[in-house]
């Protein structure tokens, strides 16, 4: 039987292919490129979201310890990089803190723009650690 940890690194693995395909779903994208309006997602954003995914899966594969470290360091990576975006309005795994510094958008914006690294952070760091014991 496959333990949470790895069905939860298995289902993340589904999720993060599902964000680099995005832009390329018909209907999901405005005419400036914006998946559903908001992210504004490019190659570079395609290329983090393909490897974390490939992470997660080689994860879920080997064992339920690797996917418990793979659920804490990927969980403490985008939560963070939420955290940043919904205080500056960059995040910095896409280096946007660097490239675009602090932005003054709406709050509600950076709620909605950093929501996705917030949750799946947020849900991977608390899995890692409610679902320790599956991985000594």
């Amino acid at each position: 039987m496959m333990s949470r940890l790895r069905l939860i690194a298995a289902l993340y693995t589904a999720a993060l292919l599902f964000a680099a395909a995005l832009n390329y779903i018909p209907g999901l994208t405005d005419a400036e490129g914006r998946a559903f309006g908001i992210f504004a997602l490019d190659i570079y954003d395609d290329s983090l979201h393909l490897a974390s995914a490939a992470w997660a899966g080689i994860a879920a594969f080997l064992s339920a310890r690797a996917s418990r470290n793979f659920l804490f360091y990927f969980g403490l990576l985008y939560f963070s990089d939420g955290l940043l975006g919904l205080v500056t309005g960059s995040g910095y795994l896409d280096l946007g803190i660097v490239n675009y510094g602090i932005q003054d958008l709406p709050f509600t914006f950076k709620v909605l723009a950093n929501l996705p690294h917030l949750f799946l952070g947020g849900v991977g760091l608390a899995s890692s650690y409610i679902f320790r014991r599956e991985a000594p």
